[in-house]
Protein backbone atom coordinates (compact mmCIF):
# COMPACT_ATOMS: atom_id res chain seq x y z
CA UNK A 1 0.00 0.00 0.00
CA UNK A 2 2.79 2.54 1.15
CA UNK A 3 4.24 1.97 -2.43
CA UNK A 4 1.26 2.38 -4.08
CA UNK A 5 0.65 5.72 -2.55
CA UNK A 6 4.34 6.89 -3.38
CA UNK A 7 3.70 6.01 -6.92
CA UNK A 8 0.84 8.11 -6.86
CA UNK A 9 2.23 10.72 -4.83
CA UNK A 10 5.51 10.75 -7.55
CA UNK A 11 3.02 11.21 -10.36
CA UNK A 12 1.60 14.85 -8.66
CA UNK A 13 4.51 16.93 -9.76
CA UNK A 14 4.51 15.73 -13.33
CA UNK A 15 0.27 16.61 -13.15
CA UNK A 16 0.69 20.55 -11.96
CA UNK A 17 3.50 20.99 -14.64
CA UNK A 18 1.39 19.67 -17.49
CA UNK A 19 -1.71 21.57 -15.98
CA UNK A 20 0.08 24.64 -15.90
CA UNK A 21 1.35 24.49 -19.24
CA UNK A 22 -1.96 24.32 -20.61
CA UNK A 23 -3.46 27.24 -18.76
CA UNK A 24 -0.46 29.39 -19.57
CA UNK A 25 -0.83 28.40 -23.23
CA UNK A 26 -4.49 30.58 -23.49
CA UNK A 27 -2.21 33.06 -23.28
CA UNK A 28 -1.22 32.55 -26.39
CA UNK A 29 -4.56 33.82 -28.14
CA UNK A 30 -3.88 37.27 -26.38
CA UNK A 31 -1.31 40.10 -28.04
CA UNK A 32 1.89 41.03 -26.46
CA UNK A 33 0.45 43.97 -25.44
CA UNK A 34 -2.77 42.54 -23.90
CA UNK A 35 -0.33 39.82 -22.00
CA UNK A 36 1.47 42.48 -20.20
CA UNK A 37 -1.54 42.17 -17.46
CA UNK A 38 -0.42 38.59 -17.03
CA UNK A 39 3.52 39.81 -16.51
CA UNK A 40 3.25 43.47 -14.49
CA UNK A 41 3.68 42.88 -11.04
CA UNK A 42 1.61 45.98 -9.67
CA UNK A 43 -0.68 48.61 -10.89
CA UNK A 44 2.05 51.40 -11.01
CA UNK A 45 3.63 49.77 -13.66
CA UNK A 46 0.55 50.47 -15.71
CA UNK A 47 0.75 54.11 -15.24
CA UNK A 48 4.27 54.72 -15.61
CA UNK A 49 5.72 56.30 -18.79
CA UNK A 50 7.44 53.33 -20.23
CA UNK A 51 6.46 52.72 -23.83
CA UNK A 52 4.53 49.22 -24.60
CA UNK A 53 7.74 47.95 -27.19
CA UNK A 54 10.17 48.26 -24.12
CA UNK A 55 7.62 46.69 -21.62
CA UNK A 56 7.08 44.15 -24.02
CA UNK A 57 10.78 43.12 -24.62
CA UNK A 58 11.34 43.69 -20.50
CA UNK A 59 8.74 40.96 -19.57
CA UNK A 60 10.28 38.51 -22.43
CA UNK A 61 6.84 38.39 -24.41
CA UNK A 62 8.65 38.46 -27.87
CA UNK A 63 10.16 35.19 -26.71
CA UNK A 64 9.16 31.88 -27.56
CA UNK A 65 6.56 29.99 -25.81
CA UNK A 66 8.83 27.90 -23.61
CA UNK A 67 10.85 30.93 -22.47
CA UNK A 68 8.21 32.81 -21.61
CA UNK A 69 6.21 29.87 -19.67
CA UNK A 70 9.23 29.15 -17.39
CA UNK A 71 9.33 33.24 -16.42
CA UNK A 72 5.61 33.02 -15.58
CA UNK A 73 6.34 29.80 -13.69
CA UNK A 74 9.09 31.58 -12.01
CA UNK A 75 6.96 34.09 -11.11
CA UNK A 76 4.68 31.85 -9.48
CA UNK A 77 7.00 30.26 -7.19
CA UNK A 78 7.77 33.61 -5.97
CA UNK A 79 3.79 34.34 -5.50
CA UNK A 80 3.79 36.57 -8.35
CA UNK A 81 0.61 35.83 -10.09
CA UNK A 82 0.31 39.38 -11.87
CA UNK A 83 -2.11 42.36 -11.18
CA UNK A 84 -6.12 41.84 -11.34
CA UNK A 85 -7.71 45.42 -12.63
CA UNK A 86 -11.10 44.21 -11.19
CA UNK A 87 -9.76 43.14 -7.81
CA UNK A 88 -7.59 46.12 -7.96
CA UNK A 89 -4.86 44.03 -5.96
CA UNK A 90 -2.15 41.31 -6.66
CA UNK A 91 -3.78 39.03 -7.78
CA UNK A 92 -2.10 36.46 -5.54
CA UNK A 93 -3.81 38.91 -2.44
CA UNK A 94 -7.01 38.60 -4.48
CA UNK A 95 -6.88 34.78 -4.10
CA UNK A 96 -5.68 34.50 -0.61
CA UNK A 97 -8.76 36.61 0.18
CA UNK A 98 -11.55 34.98 -1.76
CA UNK A 99 -10.30 31.47 -1.74
CA UNK A 100 -10.83 30.67 1.98
CA UNK A 101 -14.58 31.85 1.91
CA UNK A 102 -15.43 29.57 -1.22
CA UNK A 103 -13.34 26.78 0.97
CA UNK A 104 -15.77 27.88 3.77
CA UNK A 105 -18.44 27.04 2.07
CA UNK A 106 -17.94 24.07 0.48
CA UNK A 107 -16.61 22.56 3.55
CA UNK A 108 -20.01 23.17 5.19
CA UNK A 109 -21.74 21.96 1.41
CA UNK A 110 -19.35 18.51 1.70
CA UNK A 111 -20.76 17.96 5.20
CA UNK A 112 -24.15 18.04 4.04
CA UNK A 113 -23.76 16.49 0.73
CA UNK A 114 -21.92 13.48 1.75
CA UNK A 115 -23.23 12.54 5.50
CA UNK A 116 -26.69 13.59 4.35
CA UNK A 117 -26.02 11.35 0.99
CA UNK A 118 -24.74 8.35 2.67
CA UNK A 119 -27.05 8.23 5.71
CA UNK A 120 -30.12 8.91 3.74
CA UNK A 121 -28.82 6.90 1.17
CA UNK A 122 -28.18 4.05 3.77
CA UNK A 123 -31.62 4.48 5.34
CA UNK A 124 -33.37 4.23 1.89
CA UNK A 125 -31.63 1.21 0.77
CA UNK A 126 -32.51 -0.96 4.40
CA UNK A 127 -36.25 0.28 3.88
CA UNK A 128 -36.20 -0.57 -0.13
CA UNK A 129 -39.80 -0.03 -0.89
CA UNK A 130 -41.42 1.16 1.66
CA UNK A 131 -42.44 4.97 2.31
CA UNK A 132 -38.42 5.99 3.54
CA UNK A 133 -37.61 4.86 0.27
CA UNK A 134 -40.21 6.11 -1.90
CA UNK A 135 -40.01 9.62 -0.70
CA UNK A 136 -36.24 9.47 -0.88
CA UNK A 137 -36.70 8.70 -5.10
CA UNK A 138 -39.64 11.27 -5.39
CA UNK A 139 -36.89 14.00 -3.55
CA UNK A 140 -33.94 13.25 -5.47
CA UNK A 141 -35.81 13.33 -8.47
CA UNK A 142 -36.65 16.93 -7.73
CA UNK A 143 -33.02 17.64 -6.43
CA UNK A 144 -31.64 16.81 -9.67
CA UNK A 145 -34.29 18.55 -11.74
CA UNK A 146 -34.12 22.13 -10.01
CA UNK A 147 -31.64 24.57 -10.67
CA UNK A 148 -29.34 25.54 -8.25
CA UNK A 149 -30.20 29.54 -8.23
CA UNK A 150 -34.02 28.19 -8.55
CA UNK A 151 -33.30 26.32 -5.46
CA UNK A 152 -31.52 29.24 -3.88
CA UNK A 153 -33.89 32.24 -4.74
CA UNK A 154 -36.60 30.13 -2.90
CA UNK A 155 -34.46 29.67 0.20
CA UNK A 156 -34.12 33.16 0.03
CA UNK A 157 -37.53 34.27 -0.06
CA UNK A 158 -38.75 31.79 2.52
CA UNK A 159 -36.11 31.95 4.79
CA UNK A 160 -34.63 35.62 4.68
CA UNK A 161 -37.51 37.40 3.02
CA UNK A 162 -40.41 36.06 4.78
CA UNK A 163 -38.57 34.78 8.30
CA UNK A 164 -35.54 36.79 8.53
CA UNK A 165 -33.55 33.73 9.69
CA UNK A 166 -30.56 33.36 7.53
CA UNK A 167 -29.84 36.48 5.42
CA UNK A 168 -27.30 36.91 2.63
CA UNK A 169 -23.72 37.95 2.59
CA UNK A 170 -20.79 36.78 4.34
CA UNK A 171 -21.34 37.93 7.89
CA UNK A 172 -23.87 40.38 9.38
CA UNK A 173 -22.55 44.07 10.00
CA UNK A 174 -21.69 44.13 13.37
CA UNK A 175 -19.52 40.58 12.92
CA UNK A 176 -18.07 42.51 10.05
CA UNK A 177 -16.97 45.08 12.57
CA UNK A 178 -15.64 42.80 14.79
CA UNK A 179 -13.51 41.02 11.76
CA UNK A 180 -11.84 44.29 10.97
CA UNK A 181 -10.47 44.87 14.64
CA UNK A 182 -7.13 45.17 15.41
CA UNK A 183 -7.58 42.81 17.89
CA UNK A 184 -9.07 39.92 15.71
CA UNK A 185 -6.35 37.81 14.19
CA UNK A 186 -6.98 36.15 10.78
CA UNK A 187 -5.78 32.62 10.47
CA UNK A 188 -7.38 31.09 7.87
CA UNK A 189 -9.37 33.24 6.45
CA UNK A 190 -12.42 31.42 7.02
CA UNK A 191 -14.95 33.30 9.20
CA UNK A 192 -16.28 30.06 11.21
CA UNK A 193 -13.04 28.68 12.04
CA UNK A 194 -11.05 32.20 12.94
CA UNK A 195 -14.07 32.93 14.69
CA UNK A 196 -13.43 30.03 16.94
CA UNK A 197 -9.76 30.72 16.99
CA UNK A 198 -10.07 33.95 18.88
CA UNK A 199 -13.05 32.86 20.90
CA UNK A 200 -15.36 35.24 19.21
CA UNK A 201 -17.80 32.38 19.72
CA UNK A 202 -20.68 34.36 18.25
CA UNK A 203 -19.44 35.56 15.13
CA UNK A 204 -18.41 31.95 14.56
CA UNK A 205 -22.29 31.73 14.44
CA UNK A 206 -22.83 34.35 12.61
CA UNK A 207 -20.71 33.90 9.98
CA UNK A 208 -22.56 29.91 10.20
CA UNK A 209 -25.64 31.39 9.76
CA UNK A 210 -24.93 33.06 6.39
CA UNK A 211 -23.27 30.01 5.43
CA UNK A 212 -26.32 27.34 5.93
CA UNK A 213 -28.73 28.47 2.86
CA UNK A 214 -25.71 28.99 -0.10
CA UNK A 215 -24.02 25.83 0.97
CA UNK A 216 -27.50 23.88 1.15
CA UNK A 217 -28.54 25.63 -2.21
CA UNK A 218 -25.45 24.66 -4.26
CA UNK A 219 -25.49 20.89 -2.58
CA UNK A 220 -29.39 19.75 -2.88
CA UNK A 221 -28.45 18.47 -6.39
CA UNK A 222 -25.17 16.87 -4.87
CA UNK A 223 -26.50 15.84 -2.52
CA UNK A 224 -29.69 13.78 -4.65
CA UNK A 225 -26.88 12.46 -6.81
CA UNK A 226 -24.86 11.11 -4.21
CA UNK A 227 -28.49 9.44 -2.33
CA UNK A 228 -29.16 7.74 -5.74
CA UNK A 229 -25.77 5.97 -5.78
CA UNK A 230 -25.55 5.10 -2.32
CA UNK A 231 -28.74 3.58 -2.34
CA UNK A 232 -28.58 1.75 -5.57
CA UNK A 233 -25.01 0.07 -4.47
CA UNK A 234 -26.07 -0.53 -1.05
CA UNK A 235 -28.85 -2.59 -2.63
CA UNK A 236 -26.43 -4.63 -5.16
CA UNK A 237 -24.08 -5.25 -1.94
CA UNK A 238 -26.79 -6.46 0.62
CA UNK A 239 -27.40 -9.22 -2.14
CA UNK A 240 -23.79 -10.58 -2.16
CA UNK A 241 -23.21 -13.89 -0.80
CA UNK A 242 -20.58 -12.46 1.92
CA UNK A 243 -23.59 -10.46 3.47
CA UNK A 244 -25.62 -13.63 3.64
CA UNK A 245 -23.29 -15.43 4.82
CA UNK A 246 -23.01 -12.87 8.07
CA UNK A 247 -26.47 -12.90 8.23
CA UNK A 248 -26.70 -16.57 8.44
CA UNK A 249 -24.09 -16.20 11.60
CA UNK A 250 -27.04 -14.76 13.50
CA UNK A 251 -24.87 -11.23 13.23
CA UNK A 252 -27.38 -8.77 14.13
CA UNK A 253 -28.48 -6.27 10.86
CA UNK A 254 -26.91 -3.05 11.86
CA UNK A 255 -23.76 -4.46 12.51
CA UNK A 256 -24.26 -6.15 9.03
CA UNK A 257 -24.59 -2.96 7.45
CA UNK A 258 -22.21 -1.03 9.27
CA UNK A 259 -18.85 -3.68 9.16
CA UNK A 260 -19.95 -5.67 5.78
CA UNK A 261 -22.17 -4.29 3.61
CA UNK A 262 -21.39 0.04 3.83
CA UNK A 263 -18.01 -0.14 3.52
CA UNK A 264 -18.17 -1.62 0.11
CA UNK A 265 -20.68 -0.09 -1.04
CA UNK A 266 -18.87 2.90 -0.53
CA UNK A 267 -16.46 2.39 -3.66
CA UNK A 268 -18.42 4.17 -6.56
CA UNK A 269 -19.38 6.34 -4.04
CA UNK A 270 -15.68 7.32 -3.08
CA UNK A 271 -15.11 6.96 -7.24
CA UNK A 272 -18.45 9.39 -7.47
CA UNK A 273 -17.35 11.86 -4.96
CA UNK A 274 -14.07 13.30 -7.38
CA UNK A 275 -16.29 14.89 -10.03
CA UNK A 276 -18.90 16.36 -7.31
CA UNK A 277 -15.95 18.15 -6.08
CA UNK A 278 -15.65 19.79 -9.25
CA UNK A 279 -19.34 20.30 -9.66
CA UNK A 280 -19.22 22.06 -6.28
CA UNK A 281 -16.82 24.57 -7.19
CA UNK A 282 -18.75 25.49 -10.81
CA UNK A 283 -21.97 25.53 -8.38
CA UNK A 284 -20.04 28.38 -6.34
CA UNK A 285 -19.56 30.76 -9.17
CA UNK A 286 -23.88 30.64 -9.25
CA UNK A 287 -24.68 30.07 -5.58
CA UNK A 288 -22.16 33.26 -4.68
CA UNK A 289 -23.82 35.39 -7.09
CA UNK A 290 -27.03 34.84 -5.59
CA UNK A 291 -26.52 35.04 -2.07
CA UNK A 292 -24.12 38.13 -2.61
CA UNK A 293 -21.26 35.94 -0.97
CA UNK A 294 -18.12 37.52 -1.77
CA UNK A 295 -15.92 34.27 -2.54
CA UNK A 296 -14.03 33.26 -5.45
CA UNK A 297 -16.83 32.76 -7.59
CA UNK A 298 -17.59 36.53 -7.27
CA UNK A 299 -14.00 37.20 -8.08
CA UNK A 300 -14.35 34.82 -11.54
CA UNK A 301 -17.38 36.46 -12.50
CA UNK A 302 -16.33 40.31 -12.11
CA UNK A 303 -12.67 39.39 -13.75
CA UNK A 304 -14.27 37.68 -16.26
CA UNK A 305 -16.56 40.62 -17.10
CA UNK A 306 -13.50 43.04 -16.72
CA UNK A 307 -11.37 40.53 -19.38
CA UNK A 308 -8.78 40.34 -16.28
CA UNK A 309 -6.52 37.65 -17.72
CA UNK A 310 -4.00 38.17 -14.79
CA UNK A 311 -6.97 36.68 -12.45
CA UNK A 312 -8.41 34.42 -14.81
CA UNK A 313 -5.33 32.61 -14.91
CA UNK A 314 -4.56 32.36 -11.60
CA UNK A 315 -7.97 31.19 -10.71
CA UNK A 316 -7.94 28.40 -13.32
CA UNK A 317 -4.69 27.44 -12.05
CA UNK A 318 -5.49 27.44 -8.17
CA UNK A 319 -9.14 25.53 -8.96
CA UNK A 320 -7.27 23.25 -11.19
CA UNK A 321 -4.31 22.48 -8.50
CA UNK A 322 -7.39 21.76 -6.01
CA UNK A 323 -9.11 19.28 -8.12
CA UNK A 324 -6.19 17.24 -8.60
CA UNK A 325 -5.10 17.41 -5.34
CA UNK A 326 -8.36 16.25 -3.65
CA UNK A 327 -8.89 13.73 -6.80
CA UNK A 328 -5.23 12.93 -5.30
CA UNK A 329 -6.93 12.27 -1.54
CA UNK A 330 -10.23 10.54 -2.93
CA UNK A 331 -7.65 7.66 -4.55
CA UNK A 332 -5.83 7.61 -1.51
CA UNK A 333 -9.38 6.89 0.60
CA UNK A 334 -10.19 4.40 -1.96
CA UNK A 335 -7.54 1.97 -1.38
CA UNK A 336 -7.80 2.54 2.40
CA UNK A 337 -11.49 1.25 1.93
CA UNK A 338 -9.97 -1.77 -0.33
CA UNK A 339 -6.77 -2.38 -0.04
CA UNK A 340 -6.53 -4.76 -3.18
CA UNK A 341 -6.71 -2.38 -5.46
CA UNK A 342 -3.01 -1.41 -4.02
CA UNK A 343 -1.73 -4.26 -5.32
CA UNK A 344 -2.57 -4.16 -9.12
Amino acid sequence: MIRYVMRRLATLPLILILLSALIFSLVLFLSPYERLAVFIPNADMVGANIPFDELVKKYGLDQPFYVQYFSWLQGIMHGNLGWSPSARMPVAEALSKYFPATVELMIVGALIVFIGGIGLGTYAATHHNKLPDQVARVATILGVSLPEFIFGLLLLVVFYGWLGWFPPGRLSQWAEDVVYLSTFHRYTGMNTVDGILNGRFDVALDALRHLLLPALAYSIGLLSTLLRMMRSSLLETLNKDYVMTARAKGLLERVVIRKHARRNALLPVITLAGSLIARMLGGAVIVETVFNYRGMGMFVVTAAQGLDFSAILGVSLVIGIFIIVTNMIIDLLYVVLDPTIALG
